[in-house]
């Protein structure tokens, strides 16, 4: 067994990280992968976040952990409700209880989907928590006062700030772009600091950690990150802004280095994203073209429908599910960030214009037809590359909680739930989405150097760490570890002679539901949820 290392970079791609490789901004992570094993790493059939960091560390694809989304729905006679999706909801072992439960030491910090934290032998300081009820979020409680320990430490900056953040896959006007670079590159050190302070004192088995801003960055930065977008004569204030982004990752590439070092010699890192990114700049209003179909209705009031400027992210994204006409609706979207389309079943949510079972197959399989049909205004091609079934995406037991129909764009860009008068509109500038394919990359005692791999599958990282661990796969996992990713880390052959028992979870004096609404909050300010 060697101590090992997960570095989550959310959303990182090559597609980024090779050009500042090239350019000399990252040299600590180009000698690590001079020595290392890499490749893609293929993220979830919709690659959104809560669903593939969960895919990673369970190795299970959402159909069987059951997170699809940050949130699920849940549809009555009344509406539509939601809630956030938490800790409780994985519906199979974690990573972080498997080695828990065989007596192993874990650290898992910043992750989505973690609070309430497991009860894990180690740390647990869970990610989309807000500052003010950190405190009782953490695992084990006393370790907080052990965080404020730490020199500059600030709550604030391990949570989301929603001022901050509201613009994070949005429109920001240009004064703004420079203080919100900043806060990132702020936010990343606390997030470090911490992670160096558990493995200098006490280092556990598995230490994970979480640095986001690479996914914020490209999503509002993507025209200066890609090579190929950059303006051969930038404006004063575009060159300012690709320094700031260029600072953002050479402190990364640092922080990377000083992990390693931290680690030891003899412990294996991992290096993997979520999903990848890439360019995209058409968004489609999904409910608008539902109402033009008539699958949607509004209520008779005034409604914020989009400008010609409006993207995916302006604040008329949070629209109010009571603007919907429940009783006449029979098709909708509910939030950007699952790209999925609902259907009002008869059996769940009883109204007059819920579509019966008998005729639910004929209904979904038309709303595919029609959708499949359209066309991109722009280049006259299909805009869908697939329309996915509920069966067809997620084929599994906890499949109930998905869309019935997920909506896979050609550009891979998020749909918009807002009305508007056109059901698809150009952005004022390319933006940067979430692609499939991420990114892996490990080396460490015992890794084969092996370069450029085939591509790997998200639920492929559980059980290669594992492996790293020297544990044996006896949960049930979809992910496989690559034989020739080892070239000399022995397997455990039996369970350690004292497990220890998994704990109960205690609820602490922290409201659940403050929580849930806290962090609804600050995704609705994001744009990944609608209000």
């Amino acid at each position: 067994m060697s101590r090992t290392v997960l570095i989550g970079l959310d959303g990182a791609t090559f597609t980024v990280l090779n050009p500042l490789l090239e350019t000399g901004h990252m040299p600590f992570l180009q000698e690590f992968m001079a020595r290392a094993a890499y490749a893609e790493l293929e993220s979830t059939v919709h690659p959104i976040t809560p669903a593939a960091w969960t895919s990673m560390i369970t190795g299970r694809t959402p159909e069987h952990h059951g997170v699809f989304d940050f949130i699920h729905c849940r549809q009555t006679r009344d509406g539509v409700f939601f809630t956030l999706n938490m800790s409780y909801d994985i519906q199979c072992p974690t990573l972080w209880s498997i080695l828990s439960q065989r007596g192993m030491r874990v650290a898992a910090l910043n992750f989505p989907v973690s609070y309430p934290p497991e009860p894990v032998h180690g740390v647990c300081v869970p990610g989309f928590v807000h500052w003010r009820h950190l405190k009782h979020a953490v695992y084990p409680p006393a370790f907080y006062e052990t965080m404020r320990g730490l020199p500059g430490f600030d709550a604030k900056f391990l949570s989301m700030d929603t001022n901050q953040e509201f613009q994070s896959i949005q429109y920001l006007p240009d004064e703004e772009y420079e203080s919100w670079i900043t806060h990132h590159i702020q936010r990343e050190e606390r997030w470090f600091d911490l992670l160096q302070l558990i493995l200098k004192e006490d280092p556990p088995d598995l230490a994970a950690v979480i640095f986001d801003g690479v996914d914020k960055l490209q999503h509002l930065c993507w025209r200066f990150l890609d090579p190929s977008l950059r303006s051969h004569r930038p404006t004063l204030w575009e060159a300012r802004i690709l320094d700031l982004c260029l600072t953002y990752f050479r402190q990364l590439d640092g922080f990377i280095g000083q992990i390693v070092a931290a680690a030891g010699d003899e412990a294996r890192v991992f290096i993997t994203s979520d999903h990848g990114f890439g360019p995209t700049d058409i968004v489609f209003f999904a409910n608008a073209w539902l109402a033009q179909k008539g699958y949607l209705f509004w209520r008779d009031k005034p409604k914020s429908k989009a400008s010609p400027v409006t993207n995916i992210s302006d604040q008329r994204i949070k629209f109010q599910v009571e603007d919907i006409d429940w009783d006449r609706t029979t098709a909708f979207a509910l939030n950007p960030s699952s790209n999925g389309i609902y259907i009002r079943r008869a059996e769940g949510a009883a109204c007059p214009a819920s579509i019966p079972s008998h005729t639910y197959e004929e209904f979904r399989a038309r709303l595919v037809a029609e959708l499949l049909d359209l066309t991109d205004p722009y280049s006259g091609q299909p805009f869908f590359s697939r329309v996915l079934t509920r069966e067809q995406a997620f084929p599994g037991d906890a499949a109930g909680r998905a869309p019935d129909l997920t909506l896979l764009m050609k550009d891979h860009g998020f749909l918009s739930v807002i009305d508007s008068d056109a059901v698809f509109r150009r952005r004022p500038e390319i933006w940067g989405t979430h692609y499939p394919q991420g990114v892996f990359i490990a080396a460490g005692p015992g890794v084969s150097r092996l370069g450029e791999m085939s591509p790997l599958q998200i639920v492929d990282v559980a059980p290669i760490l594992l492996r790293s661990l020297g544990v044996p796969l006896e949960w049930e996992m979809e992910g496989v570890c690559p034989e020739a990713l080892f070239n000399g880390c022995p397997v455990l052959a039996t369970a350690p002679s004292e497990l220890v028992p998994t704990l109960e979870r205690k609820q602490n004096s922290l409201d659940l539901e403050e929580v849930q609404t806290e962090v609804l909050k600050r995704l609705r300010a994001i744009g990944y949820i609608a209000q």
